[in-house]
């Protein structure tokens, strides 16, 4: 079993920056088959993530065209992020405890991967209902 983010992390997580809209960020989210993406400011580092729940209840429950909302207006800015060499358990305490399920994960300034509820259900319970959907190809 790996002890490590870096051996159950997604790799090279997709992002945009904070001018982005949330109709970008959703195509980004349909063209690769995830649910999220990390915002970034002009200079490169992370400052956000946004969800394809954000994208909804933002956007378009809010009443308001998503073509005029950027990202940096609705994502989650109040990050909780890990490094690689962090251990599997210490994603688990903290997406348990702050109820997240996505943490980026950022080694030295620089993103390097993101970590999802559904990597380490596969990681860590991979016959768990979770486990097997976070596992099976896609059904879109």
């Amino acid at each position: 079993m790996p002890e490590r983010l870096r051996d159950v992390m997604t790799r090279d997580p997709v992002a945009v920056t904070t001018s982005a809209t949330l109709v970008d960020a959703a195509a980004l989210m349909r063209d690769r088959d995830i649910g999220d993406v990390i915002v970034r400011r002009e200079d490169g580092s992370v400052c956000g993530i946004i969800t394809d729940r954000d994208i909804v209840v933002q956007g378009v429950a809010g009443g308001r065209d998503p073509s005029t909302i950027t990202v940096d207006e609705a994502c989650s800015h109040d990050l909780v992020t890990l490094s690689s060499n962090d251990a599997v358990s210490r994603a688990v305490d903290l997406m348990k405890g702050k109820a997240i399920r996505r943490l980026p994960v950022i080694d030295d300034g620089e993103l390097v991967g993101v970590v999802s509820l559904g990597d380490l259900a596969e990681d860590r319970d991979p016959g768990s209902a979770l486990g097997e959907i976070s596992s099976a190809p896609p059904n879109n």
